[in-house]
């Protein structure tokens, strides 16, 4: 599904995102009239220091408005950029920059949802879709925290046990189907139903609005122990045992 398909059948009623180089920036009619902002990468290009300093711009911006419309991130990136001169400046910090944008905006009461449509990696796909409050995906997508060649090289183990474990456990393994047993993306959206639809009930969804995913990875047996653990260490921090 093409990125000018994705944006008419998210928006029917018209739409105000433009392409600024790599990057989708702008705002957007819902079904129902509603507003909603528009912000996220495409054309599989990285996430350097530049792109990243942009968008979170953006969403400052946004919130600094005070309006509390959702922002919907669309994303199709590369990892984050591997630049010499990315790197002596700081990537890292600028994508921990975006990163603490989009909580931002969470916490200042604006729904964060992002769309999966194409491919990511790495701190792009951290920075980005994994920080915003609800993360669904479109068949097809390729999301990947770490690929398995650059797994092997950190952890040192050939890339064929890495091979052999992708296909009993999650969390070595790319792809839609793996990410979504984790937790971290919510549901896969059906692209022959109007995504316009789809992303109107996701925000009328109260529960959406919650972060489930330590909850839903133990659903989906992707991650067993995720929630038992996070739970028991709230209880210790409140002084419960």
């Amino acid at each position: 599904m093409t990125l000018d398909k994705i944006l008419a059948s998210l928006f029917p009623n018209g739409h105000a995102v433009e392409r600024n180089g790599s990057l989708l920036l702008g705002s957007a009619t819902l079904a129902d009239g509603a507003a909603v902002e528009v912000i996220g990468a495409a054309d599989r290009a990285p996430l350097g220091i530049d792109e990243a300093i942009r968008l979170s711009r953006r969403v400052l911006d946004i919130v600094a408005r005070g309006d509390r419309k959702p922002i919907l991130v669309l994303l199709d990136s590369d990892s984050q950029r591997m630049s010499k001169r990315d790197e002596l400046l700081g990537l890292n910090e600028f994508l921990a920059h975006l990163a603490k944008a989009l909580l931002l905006a969470d916490l200042r009461g604006h729904r964060t949802i992002g769309l999966l449509y194409g491919h990511t990696a790495a701190g792009a796909f951290i920075a980005t879709a994994l920080s915003t409050r609800t993360l669904v995906a479109l068949p097809g997508a390729e999301p990947a925290v770490m690929d398995l060649p650059s797994m092997s090289k950190v952890t040192k183990l050939p890339i064929e046990v890495l091979e052999e474990k992708a296909k009993s456990t999650p969390v070595f393994a790319p792809g839609v189907a793996n990410v979504e047993r984790m937790g971290a993306i919510a549901a896969t959206w059906d692209e022959n139903v109007s995504l316009a639809t789809q992303l109107q009930t996701l925000l009328a969804t109260p529960e959406a609005a919650t972060d489930a995913r330590d909850r839903l990875g133990k659903e989906r047996n992707g991650r067993p122990k995720a929630a038992d653990i996070a739970e028991r260490v709230h209880a210790l921090a409140l002084g419960r045992s």
